[in-house]
């Protein structure tokens, strides 16, 4: 097993298909003997869980976007330090579905708040944890919409609120092409799975 751990976070807007291109994945590295971890922001943990709900189904008025902000990085504060963290010092390959770039193309570029305070108050969140690789599937916005699936207030957004989305987790990925692996994600499900098997088995070393 490598040691240390890693993580991966696959990302992407809504409808592009990354929890089920995860699960497939953490499906496909087990088969090889690895030890993989699945889990999720937000929700991960149980206050993660009770976050979730605050932010994607609030009882009264939505949080402000400071608010919706400081909700998402307190789940990833509570995730990294007891569900990330651990799992990465034995050795597990962990598996989020979304992480930091989220943050940043949700609450940076959609809801335009400053880039460089979201950047800022994240890395406190993930207190030194980074993915060793992003994968971001992409669709075209129109796609994605007919896809998704839920009545979180996310999918109630208008289209030029997820066409930021998009555009933002583009722009991360061409800002470090080491880091990032951009995915087709209009190919089909088999496909999809080939190239996202590829990226990780190239980050892990492995063939």
């Amino acid at each position: 097993m490598r040691e240390p751990g890693c993580l991966i976070a696959f990302e992407g807007t809504e409808g592009a298909g990354k929890s089920t291109q995860l699960q497939r994945a953490a499906v496909a590295l087990r088969s090889r003997g690895l030890d993989v971890l699945e889990t999720r922001e937000p929700g991960g943990t149980a206050l993660g869980t009770a976050l979730r709900r605050l932010v994607m189904h609030p009882a009264g008025p939505p949080p402000t976007p400071v608010a919706e902000l400081l909700l998402y990085l307190a789940d990833r504060a509570q995730h990294v330090a007891e569900v990330i963290a651990p799992a990465c010092a034995k050795g597990h390959i962990v598996l989020t579905d979304r992480f930091s770039a989220s943050t940043l193309a949700y609450q940076g570029y959609a809801r335009q708040l400053d880039l460089e305070m979201v950047t800022r108050l994240d890395a406190i969140a993930r207190a030194g944890v980074a993915p060793a690789l992003t994968l971001v599937l992409d669709c075209p916005v129109e796609v994605g919409l007919q896809r998704a699936r839920g009545d979180d207030r996310f999918h109630r957004e208008e289209r030029e609120f997820h066409a930021r989305v998009r555009a933002g987790f583009l722009a991360l990925a061409q800002g470090e092409p080491r880091r990032y692996c951009v995915v087709d994600a209009t190919a089909s499900s088999d496909r999809v799975h080939e190239h996202v098997m590829q990226a990780l088995l190239q980050c892990l070393k492995l063939r």
